[in-house]
């Protein structure tokens, strides 16, 4: 892998970690008397645990792996979006609607994202938000509250049972 690859994706990795966000182009489009394109760009954070659960009970009803999805080619892409694609919007609607306030706009930003944004964005942005999201965080937090645990017998207490 290229240097100049290696330290974007540790960046974007980075980033991630310190809940930056990752963004993402929602829709392009053209101005006159301007020679670039105008792109409308949002950020998908990493969500509170009760989008965090919401995003992986959706994940999880599609049946796919992120690593089934990295491989499909255009037709299986198609085929996908036709059969997921509002759980997608929904998906990503929650990666954007951080919070408790704003998640109450997850169903008008599922449509918007539904109607105005690429398929190429859409299928890039899942892809990427899906391999950030994972267990990794609570594994510290897991094994201190093995370690802490009050109805584990001490070592003391295991001879004599008390």
């Amino acid at each position: 892998m290229d240097d100049a690859i290696a330290r974007a994706i540790q960046r974007e990795a980075a980033d991630a970690l310190l809940n930056r966000g990752i963004s993402i182009p929602l829709k392009e489009f053209r101005l006159p008397l301007r020679k670039r394109p105008v792109k409308l760009r949002v950020t998908l954070k990493r969500p509170y645990m009760s989008g965090q659960i919401r995003f992986a009970r959706t994940y999880l009803s599609m049946n796919v792996t992120a690593a089934e999805m990295a491989e499909f080619d255009k037709e299986q892409q198609m085929r996908f979006i036709a059969e997921h694609g509002s759980k997608v919007c929904q998906m990503l609607a929650c990666a954007i609607c951080v919070g408790g306030i704003k998640s109450r706009f997850i169903r008008p930003v599922a449509w918007l994202i539904k109607h105005r944004m690429e398929l190429r964005y859409m299928f890039a942005a899942i892809q990427k938000f899906v391999s950030l999201m994972g267990t990794d965080p609570f594994i510290p937090i897991i094994r201190s509250a093995e370690r802490t645990n009050p109805m584990k017998p001490r070592l003391s207490r295991v001879a004599k049972g008390s």
